[in-house]
């Protein structure tokens, strides 16, 4: 479903439930050795896909271990993402010869909880979330706010190696085009020869859920 959003640079590989037949590394298994069943089938099947994903491009199946902040670790020579959420596990990858990071992530089309909105977003934001809202009510805009933002901390994390908050993003939603656009508030990693200030990004909606991707081309 995700590659209706995505560029011919990637491979996806997304599915809505979870096989009985997938199975985890031993780099993996120690991930989630302690981990509630829901936990563990949500990162079971996301690497499963990854793994799927790989061979899409060729690669033989590898362990995918989790880094310091939880993001994934990819084989040499590849970049990707991985996203869950009830009812949906995805993954998208790339070469590094064509892809300098990949951000992707998937959430319920459902109104956020009470409080969150006014936590991950800024006043100017708020606004053009309420008039989205009002224009095209058939989208959760503030949900597909918080989704936009998940995404460009899932590319820009591999890029920099430092945290990046939710106030030090301002994203831009277009309800008709089905783009999004992030402006970076804080100084970011030197990408392609420059400085990383802003990343674009599409958006889909689709049996009940948001899904958002982020593919920054390398070169």
């Amino acid at each position: 479903m995700i590659e209706i959003i995505l560029p011919p640079t990637v491979v996806a590989v997304d599915t809505t439930d979870d096989p009985a037949d997938a199975g985890l590394h031993p780099e993996e298994e120690e991930v989630v050795r302690k981990a509630v069943d829901k936990r563990r089938r949500e990162f079971t099947t996301g690497r499963t896909c990854a793994r799927r994903a790989l061979g899409l491009l060729g690669l033989p199946p590898a362990p995918i271990p989790q880094g310091a902040r939880g993001e994934p670790v990819w084989p040499e020579g590849v970049v990707g993402s991985i996203t869950h959420c009830a009812g949906y596990r995805g993954a998208v990858l790339g070469r590094t010869s064509n892809v300098a990071a990949i951000g992707i992530d998937a959430e319920p089309n459902e109104r956020l909880p009470d409080g969150v909105l006014d936590a991950v977003t800024s006043e100017g934001e708020r606004r053009a979330i309420i008039e989205a809202l009002r224009s095209h009510p058939g989208v959760h805009w503030d949900r597909m706010l918080f989704c936009a933002k998940e995404t460009v901390y899932k590319v820009w994390f591999p890029l920099a190696g430092r945290w990046l908050g939710f106030e030090d993003a301002e994203v831009t939603i277009n309800p008709l085009t089905g783009a999004f656009e992030a402006r970076l508030l804080v100084e970011g990693p030197s990408v392609n020869g420059g400085a990383l200030t802003r990343l674009t990004g599409r958006w889909l909606v689709k049996n009940g859920l948001i899904l958002t991707a982020i593919v920054l081309p390398a070169g």
